[in-house]
C-alpha cells in the first residue's frame, strides 16, 4: 500500500528539502542524458519528471531516485537517429511493458545472483562514469570548433567555487543538519556568483529549461508487425539496462540505510513509469545512483523526497526557468564530486590483496566495463566470469575414497558436486575393466545436479555394462532421482534402495 513513509514534522522537512536538492541536481543531467540521445532537452526533463515522479510512487525503494540516465540514452541514439523520435516513444512503452512483466514473472530475485566483486565494480565503475561526465563541464569550444581543455582564469574561477560547494558540503553538517548541505551550498555559491556578478557557466548556457505540461501523445508510428521488429530490439536492452541499474541501486541503497527493498515491485514500478513516460513525451530512465546518493546523504529516506523531487522539477519548468538557469554549474559540478567520494568504495584499494585473486580481477574487470561500455554488459560479463572461476575452482573438488566391503563388493565414495565442469574428472576416476564384478557408487557426499552429470553416470553405467558388471547406485537424494528418471532415454541403472536414507543429509545429495 503506498504511504509516503512520514509521521513527524523532521521527516515532512527533511524529505522536502532533500527532494528539492535532489531536483536542482537532475536538471543538468536530464539536459546532457537528451543531447546524447539526440533528443529535444526538455524529452529529458519530462522524462526526469514523469520516471522520478511513478517510480517514488509504484517502486519498491523508498527513498531511490529515479530519472533519465545516461546508460539508456547511449542506446536510444540508432534509434532516434534511423527512425526519429516518435520510434523511441513507442519503444519506451515497450520498455515499460516488459518491466512490468519482469516484475510479475519474479525475476527481481536473481539481481541475488550478482556476487559482491561484481557489486563493487559496479559502484567503483559508476562512480567513475559520474566523475568522467563532469569533466566536459571545464571544456570550451575551440578555434576550430572542438572542445579543449580551459586554462588561466576561467579554470582557476571553476576550480574555486567548485571547491567552495565542496567545503560546504564537507563541514556544514558539523555545524547543523536544519538543511540538507548539498541544497545550502548550490544557494550560497548560486548567490555568490550572482551578486559578485562572476562570470561563470551556468545550467542555462546548456538549453533552456522553460516548457508547459507534458500532454498524453500516441506514438506516431505505423501499428504494424514491421514497427515492433524495429523497436523490441531497442526495447528488450532498455528493459534490461535498465532493471540492472535499478536493481542494483536498491541494494546500494538497502545496504546505507540497512533497510530492504522490494525487487519485484520495483521492476512494476519502473515499468509503469515508463510505460506512462512514453505516452507523454519523454525518453524513458531507471534508478539513478547519484541522484539517489544525494537523496539519502540529504536525509530522504522515504517516498516523499522522491515525489517533491519530481514535482519541483515540474514547477522549475514550468514557473522558475529563468531562476533555475541562473544555477552556476560550477555548484553541481561539486555536488556531483560529493557524490563519487561517496560512492566509490575506496575500501577495495585495501581488500585488493586480502580477497582471492579472480575477486579481485572481476571487481576490476567490472569497472573497466562500466567505464568503456555500458552498466548492463559490465555486470552480464562480471558475473558470466565469476561462474565460470566458480565452476573451474568446483570441478577439481570431485574425489572418490574406493574400498572393498565385507561382500568383495568395490564401494566408491563420491566427494563434491557432479555437473558439467566436474565430469571429465568422475569419469577418469574409475576403470571398470579391473574392478570386481559388482559396484556402487555412494553419493551420500555428492549431488548430481545437470545433464552433463546424468550423461557421466550413463556413459559409466554403458562401460560396466559392456565389462558384464553391475553398477549401484546409492544414497541417492530424491531430486537426484528424479533427474534420472526424466532422463528416460538413459541406460536404467539399478538404484540401491538404502534402509537407513533418512540419515543420509539432503543438502549433501
Amino acid at each position: 500500500m503506498f504511504h509516503l513513509g512520514c509521521t513527524s514534522r523532521v521527516c515532512f522537512r527533511n524529505e522536502i528539502l532533500s527532494g528539492l536538492t535532489v531536483a536542482l541536481a537532475l536538471v543538468p543531467e536530464a539536459v546532457a542524458f537528451a543531447f546524447v540521445a539526440g533528443v529535444e532537452p526538455l524529452v529529458g526533463l519530462y522524462a526526469a519528471f514523469m520516471v522520478g515522479l511513478l517510480a517514488s510512487i509504484f517502486g519498491g525503494r523508498p527513498g531511490m531516485i529515479s530519472g533519465a540516465t545516461g546508460s539508456m540514452a547511449v542506446v536510444m541514439v540508432a534509434l532516434v537517429a534511423q527512425h526519429g523520435v516518435e520510434y523511441l516513444f513507442a519503444a519506451v512503452v515497450l520498455t515499460g511493458i516488459l518491466q512490468i512483466g519482469a516484475g510479475i514473472l519474479r525475476l527481481g530475485k536473481y539481481i541475488r545472483m550478482v556476487p559482491h566483486p561484481v557489486m563493487l565494480g559496479f559502484v567503483n565503475g559508476l562512480a567513475i562514469v559520474i566523475f568522467l561526465a563532469q569533466l566536459q563541464h571545464f571544456q570550451v569550444p575551440g578555434a576550430d570548433g572542438m572542445p579543449e581543455w580551459m586554462s588561466g582564469q576561467a579554470l582557476y574561477l571553476l576550480l574555486g567555487l567548485v571547491a567552495l560547494t565542496m567545503a560546504i558540503i564537507h563541514f556544514l553538517p558539523k555545524l547543523t543538519n536544519a538543511v540538507p548541505s548539498s541544497l545550502a551550498a548550490i544557494v550560497v555559491v548560486s548567490l555568490l556568483v550572482i551578486g559578485l556578478g562572476i562570470d561563470t557557466n551556468t545550467v542555462g548556457d546548456l538549453a533552456s529549461i522553460e516548457g508547459g505540461l507534458p500532454s498524453f501523445h500516441i506514438p506516431s508510428v505505423p501499428f504494424t508487425l514491421e514497427t515492433l521488429w524495429i523497436i523490441l530490439p531497442y526495447a528488450v536492452v532498455l528493459a534490461a539496462i535498465g532493471l540492472i541499474e535499478s536493481l542494483l541501486t536498491l541494494s546500494l541503497i538497502d545496504d546505507l540505510t540497512n533497510t530492504r527493498g522490494q525487487g519485484n515491485r520495483e521492476c512494476v514500478g519502473q515499468g509503469i513509469a515508463n510505460t506512462a513516460t512514453g505516452l507523454f513525451g519523454g525518453m524513458g530512465g531507471c534508478a539513478m545512483i547519484g541522484q539517489s546518493m544525494i537523496n539519502v546523504n540529504s536525509g530522504g529516506h522515504q517516498r516523499l523526497s522522491g515525489i517533491v523531487a519530481a514535482l519541483s522539477l515540474l514547477a522549475f519548468i514550468l514557473f522558475a526557468s529563468d531562476l533555475i538557469e541562473m544555477i552556476p554549474m560550477a555548484a553541481l559540478i561539486g555536488v556531483m564530486f560529493i557524490v563519487v567520494m561517496g560512492t566509490f568504495e575506496w575500501s577495495s584499494f585495501r581488500i585488493m590483496g586480502k580477497i582471492p585473486r579472480m575477486d579481485a580481477f572481476v571487481l576490476i574487470l567490472v569497472s573497466a566495463v562500466t567505464v568503456f561500455t555500458d552498466l548492463a554488459v559490465a555486470v552480464v560479463v562480471g558475473v558470466i566470469v565469476s561462474a565460470l572461476a566458480f565452476a573451474w575452482e568446483h570441478a577439481k573438488h570431485i574425489n572418490v575414497k574406493g574400498y572393498d566391503d565385507d561382500n568383495g563388493v568395490r564401494v566408491y565414495e563420491l566427494n563434491g558436486p557432479l555437473f558439467f565442469g566436474s565430469v571429465k574428472n568422475f569419469l577418469e576416476l574409475f576403470d571398470p575393466a579391473t574392478d570386481p564384478d559388482e559396484v556402487i557408487l555412494e553419493f551420500q557426499n555428492s549431488r548430481v545436479t545437470d545433464h552433463s552429470a546424468i550423461e557421466a553416470i550413463d556413459n559409466l553405467a554403458e562401460k560396466y555394462i559392456k565389462a558384464g558388471k553391475k553398477l549401484h547406485l546409492r544414497h541417492l537424494s530424491p531430486e537426484c532421482r528424479q533427474l534420472l528418471k526424466k532422463a528416460g532415454s538413459l541406460v536404467e541403472v539399478n538404484v540401491l534402495e538404502d534402509p537407513r536414507y533418512h540419515v543420509a543429509d539432503d543438502a549433501l545429495g
